[in-house]
């Protein structure tokens, strides 16, 4: 695959997450698929993201930071919004933050297969110490 194909891809699945398209997600995730070294397959995938909806109801995927190179995509991914209760077990309560994942896939077949993710959460423990709630 040459990686202006992957790039559309990848930009279409990230299309479909913000769009709630869960029906679709199928069209970009591997049924197998596993997230940082966890077999999920793509009903788990599919809970793992209705979850993140739920604990965040206005998340909103960003690329800030694109590099394809087939098999892979990695992505700085950029978020600005705010989750309900506790989010990656701090308590942030509804209070805004921005904060970046970067995320790592490995592409079969056209669709993501792996993916490797890790969410700055130093950032949004900064931002909630800054505002007196840490």
């Amino acid at each position: 695959m040459d990686s202006g194909r992957l790039e559309r891809i990848y930009r279409d699945y990230i299309a479909c997450l913000n769009a709630r398209d869960w029906d679709a997600l199928g069209r970009f995730v591997d049924g197998a698929v596993e997230h940082n070294g966890m077999a999920l397959g793509l009903a788990g995938y599919r809970r793992m993201l209705e979850q993140d909806v739920a604990a965040i109801p206005d998340l909103h995927y960003v690329v800030g930071l694109l590099v394809v190179q087939p098999p892979h995509v990695a992505a700085r991914l950029l978020f600005d919004c705010t989750p309900e209760g506790r989010f990656l077990g701090l308590a942030v309560d509804g209070r805004r933050i921005r904060f970046s994942e970067n995320v790592f896939y490995g592409f079969a077949q056209d669709r993501i297969a792996r993916v490797w993710s890790v969410v700055d959460k130093a950032a949004i423990e900064a931002q909630l110490a800054a505002s007196g709630h840490g």
